[in-house]
């Protein structure tokens, strides 16, 4: 999404634009809250970015992995994973600052033409169309594996990014913090759930499978689970896997005699 296809019935009086944004917070929270994943939630603050500063031309996501990598999982247009590829390849602008766990809360440029800082990122981002960038971090993880990022605003004039701005993707960039954090909380929840089910079955499979033993061949359960043991190491297959074969044809097949 571009500046031009904004919605240009946002008000613009102080009064109405601060009860606007009120309004537009209560709702962001309500759909990054309502995310089940993490890139539904992404998609939902680049979106909310473009809407709410109103000279951001394009947005971007800039994520930090474990081993240090950078990746734009998100956009609004295209010129932005070019814009963020110029960075991780050269090592210096304000997503790769804003990004990294020890960064700044954010990194700004009011005219990248003229700003030293960046040498060589500045004057790609020229050549893009772009003449003012900002960069909000994303609060890194505290549990592993510790992923941190920033939310990238790009604008093609020179000194347009407000201080009202910086605060607005401050804003938001808190926000997407807190809906990552819970996004991927309930998603591991979610995961622990399906994995203590499965072991659950696992386990119930298991002593399917030894009540046959012991039935079939007079064993004890500790004797009947051993059979299991020796039986699923000599044909290299899964235990819950053989008891779960044996369970289901138990009227067919026999395992092997001990």
């Amino acid at each position: 999404m571009t500046i031009d296809e904004r919605d240009s019935t946002l008000p613009t009086g102080p009064d109405d634009r601060l009860a606007a944004l009120g309004d537009e917070f209560a709702r962001l929270t309500r759909t990054l809250l309502a995310a089940t994943t993490v890139g539904e939630a992404l998609r939902q603050l680049v979106t909310a970015a473009a809407q709410l500063i109103p000279s951001a031309s394009v947005v971007s996501i800039t994520l930090r992995g474990p081993d240090g990598a950078f990746s734009t999982p998100v956009e609004t247009d295209e010129v932005a994973i070019e814009l963020d590829r110029i960075q991780y390849r050269t090592g210096e602008g304000p997503c790769v600052s804003a990004a990294r766990p020890d960064g700044p809360a954010y990194a700004e440029s009011q005219d990248l033409v003229r700003d030293t800082e960046w040498p060589r990122f500045g004057p790609a981002a020229a050549e893009h169309g772009v003449g003012s960038v900002l960069a909000t971090a994303l609060l890194p993880d505290a549990r592993p594996p510790e992923l941190s990022g920033a939310l990238n605003v790009y604008a093609r004039g020179r000194a347009v990014l407000t201080p009202e701005d910086r605060n607005i993707a401050l804003l938001l960039a808190t926000h997407g913090s807190l809906a990552l954090a819970t996004t991927r909380a309930r998603a591991l929840a979610e995961m622990q759930t399906a994995q203590l089910r499965q072991a659950i079955d696992s386990r119930d499979v298991i002593g399917q499978a030894k009540g046959i033993l012991m039935q079939r061949r007079g064993v004890t359960a500790d004797e009947a689970f051993d059979i299991l043991r020796r039986t699923s190491q000599d044909l290299n297959v899964k235990l819950a896997e053989l008891a779960g074969t044996l369970a289901r044809r138990h009227t067919e097949i026999d395992l092997p005699a001990s």
